[in-house]
């Protein structure tokens, strides 16, 4: 059974939130990686996008930017974004940074949380709605699941900043339909369309506004075999994990020469707006 609600019956005509600006900051989950769209800018769409287009809905002034680039680790992501975001002048800003820093042998997440609580004071100190993100609970999963202690150690770090300035946490951990395989795109590292919609619909819902995006129940996989399965692990260890490990054995970055997608807020527009509002 999914955990989100149907779609409430009030008319979303009624439906008000308090923000008109939107700043997302982060690295390739932010940025919409594994969710293709190429009536998008920089040809990826992701939770932030759809996030920002129900927001949008019936706030003509509402705008939205951002400023994730793939591959960023949390120190680039301090450097590069927590200023530029704050000079936007947003009244909501996402934040989720880290991930890429915990996956890595030898991290620290307490070392993380104290980077992590420094720039979101100064965000905060912008007056504006902080969410922040924990990481998603995935003990079988390759890369991610392996580090599965740093990572709830890293979220209860999390937790605690979030509470020292007041911000929202969107709980991907507590997230379980994020455990099927169909949430997750080919290179089991990002989220596929379906995971990118699941989680924004949580964010939404995190954040107590009404929105259209229903849940979506997953085809049923395909029954496999041991070969089967022995076989899709080796093709994606060719085709993804070596590339993702001999990227950081050679000190390079999906994210080399990529720049933000919308560094600048504007009107958002997309599958989710309705009919004749780009207009």
């Amino acid at each position: 059974m999914s955990n989100f609600p149907e779609a409430a019956s009030t008319p979303l005509e009624s439906a008000r939130h308090p923000w008109s600006r939107f700043v997302a900051i982060g690295d390739s989950f932010t940025e919409g990686i594994g969710d293709p769209d190429p009536d998008s800018p920089g040809g990826n769409r992701g939770w932030a996008d759809r996030v920002a287009e129900e927001l949008a809905r019936d706030h003509p002034d509402f705008a939205y930017a951002n400023l994730a680039i793939r591959g960023r680790l949390l120190q680039q992501i301090i450097d590069e974004q927590v200023g530029p975001a704050v000079e936007l002048a947003p009244d909501l800003i996402s934040f989720c940074a880290g991930g890429n820093d915990v996956i890595r042998p030898g991290s620290d997440p307490d070392a993380l949380a104290e980077k992590i609580d420094v720039a979101i004071g100064t965000l905060a100190a912008s007056g504006a709605t902080i969410v922040l993100f924990t990481a998603p609970d995935l003990g079988d999963t390759p890369l991610i699941g392996s580090v599965r202690g740093r990572a709830a150690i890293y979220n209860e770090n999390l937790r605690t900043v979030a509470a020292r300035h007041d911000a929202v946490i969107a709980d991907m951990w507590a997230l379980r339909e994020l455990k099927d395989p169909r949430m997750w795109a080919p290179d089991r590292l990002h989220f596929s369309p379906l995971g990118h919609h699941t989680i924004a619909a949580m964010v939404l819902e995190t954040l107590n506004v009404e929105h259209c995006l229903q849940p979506e129940i997953p085809k049923p996989l395909p029954p496999k075999n041991w070969r089967t399965a022995r076989t899709e692990d080796l093709v994606w260890a060719r085709q993804h994990l070596v590339p993702w490990v001999l990227r950081r054995l050679r000190h390079r970055s999906s994210g080399d020469g990529i720049s933000p997608k919308r560094p600048i807020p504007g009107p958002i527009f997309g599958p989710g707006m309705p009919p004749g509002a780009a207009g």
